[in-house]
Order: structure tokens, then sequence, then C-alpha cells
């Protein structure tokens, strides 16, 4: 008899344990999931649009470039782009990079 009380009494503690380790898991997972929506996810469609805006770009679109400064594209390269810029009109190559935002808007934007 003390025998089957001690075998009820080990499976109950085995159970306990089991269950912590699965809600420690899930917990885990819940977590996971939480920042690949909050942070990954974001980050990666912004990404993306960034891409699409660079490569989308053309000769004569109004742009600003990271470091602030406003001009108006004269030619583009693989790697770079030539801009004028809209102050004393000098020309300034620099990278496709440092592209931050396109001013003029496509038909192809708009939609």
């Amino acid at each position: 008899m003390n025998f089957d009380l001690l075998l009820l009494e080990k499976a109950a503690a085995t159970g306990s344990k089991t269950s912590s380790t699965l809600f420690t898991v899930i917990y885990l997972v819940v977590i996971l999931a939480v920042m690949y929506f909050l942070l990954i996810r974001p980050q990666r469609k912004k990404t993306k649009e960034e891409k699409k805006m660079r490569e989308s770009l053309q000769v004569g679109d109004d742009i600003v470039t990271i470091g602030g400064i406003y001009g108006k594209v004269i030619s583009l390269k693989e790697d770079t782009i030539v801009i004028e810029s809209k102050s004393d009109h000098s020309k300034i190559t620099i990278a496709r990079w440092a592209l931050q935002q396109n001013l003029t808007v496509h038909d192809d934007q708009a939609k």
C-alpha cells in the first residue's frame, strides 16, 4: 500500500514539472512572436519600401538626402546618383543608400 502511495506522489510531482515546462515553452514562444510582430516585421517592411523607392528613382525627381540636402536628380548610375542642389545649383554625387525621400509623386506611386 505504501508503495502505491509513493508512486502516486511521484506521478503527481512529475506532472507538475511537465506542465511547468510546457508553460515556460509556451511563454517563450509568445514572447518571440510578439517581438517578431512588433520589431522585426515592421523593420523589414520599411527596408523593402526604401529599396523600392530607390529603384524607382527617375531623372528629374526632386529628392532629399539623409544629410538634408534638397536636390534634383541629374543622372543615375548603379550605385550613385548625381544631383543638382536647390540652393546654388552645384552638382553633387551621392550614394544611392544616402537617399532619404523622393518628393516627386509618380502615377504608379499614387495608387
